[in-house]
C-alpha cells in the first residue's frame, strides 16, 4: 500500500511524494526518480513494487518546485510541457533528490532509481552525493555527455538499443569511459526502445521491463546487504 506524504528540502520547499513499505523491516531504501512527464500513475506505482521486493520507497514530484500536481500524457503535448518544467527545476532538483534520501535513510542504506529525466539524475546523484549505497539508472540521456564523471558508489544503467535520442555511439563512449571504474559500472542493453519499463508507454516491452526489474532488484539486494 503506497500513500501520499510531504517533504521539505533545505530550502523549505515542499513538495509531494509517494511512499511505500515499512522503513522499520525493510532491506533499506529506494528513491525513486520520475520521467518528465511528472509523478504520474505509472512513477506512483513504483514504490508499491519496490515495497514489495522488501524496500521502503519514496518517489519525490520533482515538478513541485515549479508546480504542483503535475501529470503529463505521453504525447507530444505532454513531452514539450515535461521538458519545459524539467528545465524549469533541473538546477536544484538535487536538493529535492536529497530530501527524499534522507527519508529514505530510515530504513537503511539508500539507493537511488532513476527512468529518464530521473535516469540522468540518478547518476549525477551517484556522481555527486555520498552516502548512497547504489544507483540504477533507466535510459538516462544525459549518461553519454557525462561519461566522463565519477560514481561514488556501485551503479546499473539500463538502454534500449532502438532509443533514437540515446544512440547506441553514445552508450558504447559511455560503457568505454566506465569500464575501469571502482565502484563498478554496470551497463545492460536491450532490443528495446526509450521507456521500455512503462506499460502506459507505446515503447513498453514487458520482456525487457521484466529482465531489467529483475536486474535491477538484484543489484539493489547486493549494495543493500
Amino acid at each position: 500500500m503506497s500513500e501520499m506524504i510531504k517533504l521539505t528540502a533545505e530550502d523549505g520547499i515542499e513538495l509531494a511524494a509517494c511512499v511505500a513499505g515499512d522503513p522499520a523491516t525493510a532491506k533499506g531504501g529506494v528513491v525513486v526518480l520520475q520521467e518528465i512527464f511528472g509523478l504520474n500513475t505509472h512513477i506512483r506505482d513504483l514504490p508499491r513494487r519496490f515495497a514489495e521486493a522488501g524496500y521502503y520507497a519514496v518517489a519525490p514530484a520533482l515538478f513541485d518546485r515549479a508546480e504542483p500536481g503535475i501529470e503529463l500524457d505521453y504525447d507530444a503535448d505532454g513531452k514539450t510541457r515535461g521538458i519545459d518544467l524539467k528545465n524549469a527545476v533541473d538546477a536544484d532538483t538535487i536538493i529535492d533528490v536529497s530530501a527524499a534520501i534522507d527519508l529514505a535513510r530510515s530504513a537503511g542504506p539508500v539507493s537511488i532509481v532513476g527512468f529518464c529525466w530521473g535516469g540522468s539524475l540518478a547518476w549525477r546523484a551517484a556522481t555527486c552525493l555520498g552516502g548512497l549505497a547504489g544507483a540504477v539508472s533507466y535510459y538516462g540521456g544525459e549518461l553519454p555527455s557525462k561519461a566522463g564523471l565519477v560514481s561514488h558508489c556501485p551503479v546499473m544503467t539500463h538502454f534500449g538499443s532502438k532509443d533514437a535520442g540515446i544512440p547506441m555511439e553514445g552508450v558504447n563512449a559511455f560503457i568505454k569511459a566506465q569500464a575501469d571504474a571502482a565502484p563498478a559500472v554496470e551497463t545492460h542493453i536491450y532490443d528495446a526502445d526509450h521507456g521500455f519499463n512503462c506499460d502506459a508507454r507505446g515503447q513498453f516491452d514487458a520482456a525487457a521491463a521484466a529482465l531489467a526489474w529483475d536486474r535491477t532488484i538484484g543489484f539493489l539486494d547486493r549494495v543493500s546487504a
